[in-house]
């Protein structure tokens, strides 16, 4: 069996931890929610690893496996519909939700209910920031160090679009001149039709050098004189483009 890693030295998940290893030996019934991908069902994996597992999604499974084992773990919780019918009596239960309706109600059911913190919350994101940009850089073949852009990394999905972002960031940041080329050249030959095609897409070059540039000298006077153009032309130009 593949071993699962959870990545994190994070105080609040490690009480978490703590938490559920002490109620191992007790019949009773735990809940942890949280957003999704924050990574709930692998942190669950690390401490039970032969534990078994049922869909709540499936409820004819669920009722199954429920009437033949004393200990579970329920994911997709949050998709249960008739609480009713779940009988967790003398039963070591653990169930994973994404979210929680009528908390009150669920608290006659669980005897302790844990909340996974999201990205946003956590202490220890520069830990799973170093992880990522590492195993991106295995999987790109990157031989460069690359310094990434913290404040542009994507956790509005935690660790699905903190990865995904990371990725991108490695991606776009070792990308050469030709490769580039390339890229235009292939959306360009599906995209180019129409009576104004040049002035259309003009904007995929003069856009992001605007940007760039701006980010970069901080000032239109200098970037003026970068560019060569008219400080008045640069001004219409980033008014045109509705850039600050």
């Amino acid at each position: 069996m593949k071993t699962v890693q959870f990545l994190s030295n994070s105080i609040h998940i490690d009480k978490i931890s703590k938490g559920l290893n002490l109620t191992r030996s007790l019949f009773v019934s735990s809940l942890l929610t949280g957003e999704e991908h924050t990574g709930k069902k692998t942190f669950i994996r690390t401490l039970f690893p032969t534990a078994i597992y049922v869909d709540a999604s499936h409820e004819t499974e669920l009722l199954t496996a429920l009437e033949l084992n004393h200990e579970l773990i329920i994911y997709n919780f949050e998709k249960i519909v008739n609480l009713e019918k779940l009988d967790f009596e003398h039963k070591r239960i653990i169930a994973i939700a994404n979210s929680v309706k009528e908390p009150k109600k669920l608290s006659k059911t669980f005897a302790f209910i844990y909340k996974m913190p999201s990205l946003k919350e956590r202490e220890d994101l520069n830990l799973l920031i170093k992880h990522f940009q590492v195993e991106s850089k295995e999987a790109l073949m990157l031989n460069e160090d690359i310094q990434l852009d913290i404040e542009a990394l994507d956790l509005n999905q935690n660790i699905k679009s903190l990865k995904a972002s990371i990725y991108k960031q490695m991606l776009l940041k070792t990308i050469k001149k030709e490769e580039i080329k390339s890229l235009l050249y292939a959306y360009l030959f599906k995209e180019i039709e129409g009576n104004n095609a040049y002035r259309e897409h003009l904007t995929l070059y003069e856009e992001p050098l605007l940007k760039a540039g701006l980010k970069k000298y901080k000032s239109q006077l200098k970037l003026a004189g970068v560019l060569g153009l008219n400080r008045n032309t640069l001004r219409k130009k980033l008014q045109e483009y509705d850039i600050n």
